[in-house]
């Protein structure tokens, strides 16, 4: 989910040695907003749902407001609402999967939430290819739902959530090639900041018990840092220094990576026919990036 836009020319090649660091760089941020998440759950007995999606948000606007300076931008009137409607889808994804991550196993609910994306991939191509990409990730999101006494059983409003972040996260990818090409990078954190405030009343009435404490503080910031700033920064300095072929077949790896950071830190281990499903959708993934 980026709104930054690859550089072409020599850097863009696979094989040029100015791509290492930004390869390296793309896959810490994969590892870091995932790691992120997985420290985020941790923190959902104590913190709540809807606190912890605050925080991220919140610490998110902070360090990227001074970063990207929108108050440079001229905005006329009739940008704010779709602006708005951003910072709302942004908010609504934000929760959603993590309701969805506090009910099912990580690396489940990110491939699941692929599939919004990768459909919209396929919705607006005109490759009959796409259809057998689309196919083979419908295929790995069978294998991960409890279809057969073989499949470990998944709470179904998990798996629901996990699908409908994934329809936000490909609205939010509409809305941000429409704002984004139409009023610059920048709009996204005037976005994540309206984000935040959209969440707050939700927030105060579901945590209003919730009293801060320095230890707590440190791991808010902490989620903060691992689940938004570090990983923008770094895919910021990745997505202008690499293809978007490349990009788009390196973030294929996500779902593996949610299932590794989930296994690590949250002791998940998925069940051989859950990792054939992760495979199927990260293969359909790649597939899609590969012939755009």
């Amino acid at each position: 989910m980026s709104a930054a836009e690859p550089l072409a020319g020599p850097a863009a090649r696979l094989g040029d040695r100015s791509e290492s660091l930004p390869l390296a760089a793309l896959l810490a941020a994969m590892l870091s907003v995932q790691l992120g998440a997985g420290f985020a759950k941790r923190l959902f007995p104590e913190f709540g749902v809807e606190l912890t999606t605050e925080l991220r948000l919140a610490v998110g606007a902070m360090l990227m407001l001074p970063l990207l300076r929108p108050w440079r931008l001229r905005l006329p009137w009739r940008a704010w609402p779709s602006i708005v409607l951003f910072g709302a889808v942004i908010g609504s994804m934000n929760l959603v999967f993590y309701l969805a991550v506090q009910r099912i196993p990580l690396g489940i609910a990110v491939a699941l939430e692929f599939t919004g994306p990768l459909a919209l991939a396929a919705l607006t191509s005109r490759r009959a290819l796409h259809l057998v990409w689309v196919g083979l990730a419908a295929a790995g999101v069978l294998l991960l739902l409890p279809l057969s006494h073989f499949a470990q059983a998944l709470d179904t409003a998990g798996v629901l959530l996990a699908l409908g972040a994934g329809a936000l996260w490909a609205l939010y990818t509409l809305l941000a090639q429409r704002i984004g090409g139409a009023w610059g990078t920048p709009t996204i954190a005037l976005a994540i900041s309206i984000g935040a405030v959209v969440l707050l009343p939700v927030t105060l009435v579901r945590s209003h018990h919730f009293v801060f404490t320095p230890g707590r503080m440190g791991e808010a910031l902490a989620v903060g840092l691992f689940s938004s700033a570090l990983p923008f920064s770094l895919e910021m300095f990745a997505l202008t220094r690499m293809s978007t072929r490349v990009y788009g077949t390196l973030t294929s790896l996500e779902p593996a990576v949610g299932a590794l950071m989930g296994f690590l830190v949250l002791h998940e281990l998925p069940t051989a026919l859950q990792l054939a499903g992760i495979a199927a959708v990260m293969a359909a993934s790649v597939g899609t990036a590969a012939a755009s």
